[in-house]
C-alpha cells in the first residue's frame, strides 16, 4: 500500500514542476516580445526620420485629361509616367451634374497646373481621352495657367467594329 502512495505522489510533483517551468518560459517569451516590439518601434522611428521629401525640378511633362459624361479627371506626370499632381471635378467638391461642366473642368486644370508650376514645369504634352464636355476647356485652362502646350493628342479608344450588338427586340 505504501508503494502505491509513493507512485501516486510522484506524478503530482512532476505536474507542479512542469507548471512552474511553463510559467518561467511564458515570462521569458513575453520579455523577448516586449524587447522585439521596442526594437521595431525604434526602427520605424529611424526610418521615418531618414525619409526626406526630395525637391524635384521637372521642366517637361505629360498632361492626361480624361473627360467622361459624369466627371473630368486631369493628371500631370513626368516623362517616366510618375504622377506629380492630379485633380478631378469631384475632388474640388462638386457633385452631381455640376461635375460634368466645362467650367469645373477648367477649375480642375487650373489647380493641377498651379501644383505643377511649383515643381518648375513649363512645357506639357496633352493627351485627351473621352467624349465629355470638359475636354477643350481643360486644355485651354492648362494653357492659360502658364503651361506651354507643345502637342495635343486624342487617345480616345475607338472600337474597330467591337463586340457583337444586342439582338433586335421583336414586339
Amino acid at each position: 500500500i505504501k508503494v502505491e502512495e509513493k507512485v501516486s505522489s510522484e506524478p503530482q510533483v512532476d505536474k507542479e514542476v512542469k507548471k512552474s517551468e511553463r510559467k518561467v518560459k511564458a515570462q521569458e517569451s513575453s520579455k523577448e516580445e516586449k524587447t522585439e516590439e521596442a526594437d521595431s518601434k525604434t526602427k520605424k522611428l529611424q526610418a521615418k526620420k531618414a525619409k526626406k521629401k526630395i525637391k524635384r525640378h521637372v521642366p517637361f511633362g505629360n498632361a492626361y485629361v480624361k473627360a467622361t459624361f459624369n466627371n473630368t479627371m486631369i493628371s500631370i506626370t513626368d516623362p517616366n509616367g510618375n504622377v506629380l499632381a492630379s485633380a478631378s471635378a469631384g475632388l474640388l467638391g462638386y457633385s452631381g451634374t455640376k461635375k460634368s461642366t466645362p467650367y469645373v473642368a477648367g477649375l480642375a486644370a487650373n489647380s493641377v497646373a498651379a501644383k505643377v508650376k511649383t515643381l518648375g514645369m513649363e512645357q506639357v504634352n496633352v493627351f485627351v481621352k473621352g467624349i465629355g464636355s470638359g475636354r477643350e476647356s481643360a486644355v485651354r485652362a492648362l494653357q492659360s495657367a502658364g503651361l506651354n502646350v507643345v502637342a495635343i493628342k486624342d487617345i480616345t479608344p475607338l472600337p474597330h467594329n467591337g463586340c457583337r450588338r444586342k439582338k433586335v427586340r421583336r414586339v
